[in-house]
């Protein structure tokens, strides 16, 4: 695989006087990355909403486990970072409906990469945990 990152020099064997360390600007890249994404909820929130937008009350079904604290502080989360849009409707009783941004269609082919991964690796070992 080719990856232009940069961080394909990584692998190679270090010397003594070699300095391994990341480029700075690409680990900072990543760490923001990784921290929009990060937490225990994030994408299966994402692959959620990849079918369009869906009200609170559905999405929150449609992840089992979740409680509704945890959706609101994810989905908060997410909107923050520019990943789900939030759209509140002028009806009794209110209608709130979440979607993925244009930020976030763009991991689309990430998110299908996850899952071609996981039903070729997965297995059983890969177990799904939620409540620990």
């Amino acid at each position: 695989m080719n990856f232009e990152t940069g961080m394909e020099n990584l692998t190679n064997a270090c010397e003594d006087d070699c300095d391994c360390a990341p480029d700075p600007a690409l680990l900072a890249d990543f760490k923001r990355a990784i921290h929009a994404l990060g937490g225990k909820w994030k994408l299966e929130i994402l692959f959620a909403l990849m079918n369009g937008s869906v009200r609170f009350g559905a999405l929150r079904r449609s992840i089992g486990g979740i409680t509704q604290h945890m959706l609101t502080t994810q989905l908060r989360e997410l909107s923050r970072d520019g990943l789900v849009s939030r759209t509140a409707f002028a009806e009794k009783p209110l209608r709130v409906e979440y979607e993925l941004t244009d930020a976030a269609y763009g991991l689309l082919p990430a998110l299908k990469e996850i899952l071609s991964w996981s039903r070729l690796y997965g297995g059983p070992h890969l177990a799904v945990t939620h409540g620990t």
